[in-house]
This record gives C-alpha cells, structure tokens and sequence, in this order.
C-alpha cells in the first residue's frame, strides 16, 4: 500500500513538473509573476515555472499587429460631418508595460484615435481634408505613438481607409468634377480647332508662294525661250547676208533678205513690223509684204 502511495506522489510530482515546463515561441514574450507580483519577462527557449509561487500573467505577440477601426463620426472647421475609418500598424516593445501599463489596450487605443482623429480634422476645411491624407497620416502617427509609448506599444503606422462626406456633398463635388471635365474638354477642342485653322492658313500661304513661284519660273523660261529664238534669228539673218556677200549678191538681193528677216523675227505674233525705207523701194515688195500681212 506505502508504495502505491509514493507511487502516486511521484507520478503526480512528475505531472507537475512537466506541466511547469514552458517553451516560448519565436516572435512571443512571456510575463511571469510571482505571488502575484512581476518577477519575469521569458523570451524564447525553454523555462520551468515554479509550481504554486509564479504563474502566467500573459502571453504578448511580438509581431506587427493590425487593427482596423470602425468609422468615426468627425467634424470639419467648415462643420461638414463625414464617417472616417482608419487602420493602426503596431508592435509591441514592452510586454511588461504592455500588461501593466492599461487595461485593454486596443480599446484604449480606438478610443485615443478617434479622439485625435476629431482634433485634428476640427483643424482642417472640407477640401483640405480630403487632400492632405498624409500630413492627417503623420499627425496621428507620432501623436499616438508619444501617448501609447509607456503602455509599451509602438504605432509604426496610421492610414485613413474611407473618408464618407455625406451624401448631399458628394453629389456636389461629382457636379464640380463633372463641370471640370466639361471644361478641359472644351479648352482641348478650342486649341485643336485653333492649331487646324493655323495649319490649313499655313499651308494656304505655301502654296500661294509655290505657285507664284511656279509661274514665275514659267515667265523666266518664256522670257529665255524667246531670248533665245530672236538670237538665233540674228545669227541666222547674219550668216545668211555673210554669205551673199561672199557669193556677190546685190543690194536688192540682200535687202530682200533682210525683208524675210524681218518676216522670219515677227514668228507669226508681231501685229506690226517696221521695215527700213531702203526696203520699201525694192521692186516686188508690196506684193511679198501683202503675203506676209495674209498670213498674220
């Protein structure tokens, strides 16, 4: 009988001691307290509680915790209401302070929140509100990390999720946008219809300055063209009298030449051809200067 008794202790004395045991996870710190006191942080690894004297006052995540909080009725200084939500990033850097610091801390800091929250919009109209969500980001920030800091918690970050204006004002800001729109559109077709009229004058002007330089061009040809036709005439009229001098022609012979000359020069286009008074007298010229009148 005596040693199933200390059979019993023994077992029940090595259920004890095994149940004191207590490994600690990574990313997790454990408060210990003894007779009800503070008397440990355990890290991780492998602790023995001692049975009856200390126990486990709380166990802390050390990892970066979100917190998504409901929406805040707020205030603007323009005394517009609007519903805003926001979400905390922190992390726990105490675990002692953190158990000891404040009872229920995520309560503690909703309410801190939402309080700052309404402080500092109070500051800001509607549109500035609505614009400078990082400047309301970083306010927020140190100021609750400066009031959680001896509760052993650090905001790492403070984001607005939704800003809801009512709905009266959001109608009127989707007319605002709207009107906006409206009036880019209008600026962007007034400045295309404007760069055409510019570019269709442009190309008007060159082409104006083309042609005329197409027909100047022309009337330069012409120009040379007959220049050119009259010299050979010249020289035709000139080899011709070179060689009825050579041959021994008579004055008439060579004045009639110089007649067809004449004749050869007007090219059909002359109305009038002024011909030399030694010309005239020539016998026969009336009836070859009649033929030369017919033909024109």
């Amino acid at each position: 009988m005596e040693f199933i008794i200390i059979g019993i202790l023994v077992l029940a004395l090595i259920v004890v001691l095994v149940t004191n045991i207590r490994v600690v996870q990574q990313a997790k710190a454990v408060v210990i307290e003894r007779l009800g006191a503070y008397q440990a942080t355990w890290g991780v690894g492998l602790h023995f509680k001692i049975p009856f004297i200390e126990r486990v006052a709380k166990t802390v995540s050390l990892k970066e915790q979100v917190v998504d909080f409901p929406p805040q009725p707020v205030i603007t200084k323009d005394n517009v209401t609007m519903q805003i939500d926001t979400v905390i990033y922190f992390q726990i850097t105490d675990p002692k302070m953190y158990t000891y610091g404040v009872e229920h801390p995520l309560t503690a800091i909703e309410n801190l929140t939402a309080t700052t929250l309404r402080n500092i919009i109070g500051e800001l109209e509607l549109d500035q509100t609505l614009t400078s969500r990082d400047i309301i980001n970083s306010k927020m920030r140190s100021i609750l990390d400066e009031a959680t800091d001896p509760w052993g918690i650090k905001i790492n970050r403070v984001e607005l999720k939704n800003i809801l204006p009512p709905k009266e004002i959001q109608n009127a800001m989707e007319k605002q946008m709207k009107a906006e729109r409206e009036r880019r559109e209008s600026i962007l077709k007034a400045e295309g219809e404007k760069k055409s009229a510019i570019l269709i004058a442009e190309g008007e002007k060159e082409s104006a300055i083309l042609r005329a330089d197409a027909q100047k061009q022309s009337h330069i040809l012409e120009a040379e063209g007959q220049a050119e036709a009259i010299l050979k005439v010249q020289r035709a009229t000139a080899e011709g009298i070179k060689l009825l001098n050579e041959a021994g022609a008579s004055d008439e012979v060579i004045k009639l030449r110089a007649l067809e000359a004449f004749t050869a020069a007007a090219d059909g286009k002359a109305t009038k051809i002024i011909i030399p008074s030694e010309i005239q007298g020539l016998a026969g010229l009336a009836t070859s200067f009649k033929e030369v009148i017919s033909e024109k």
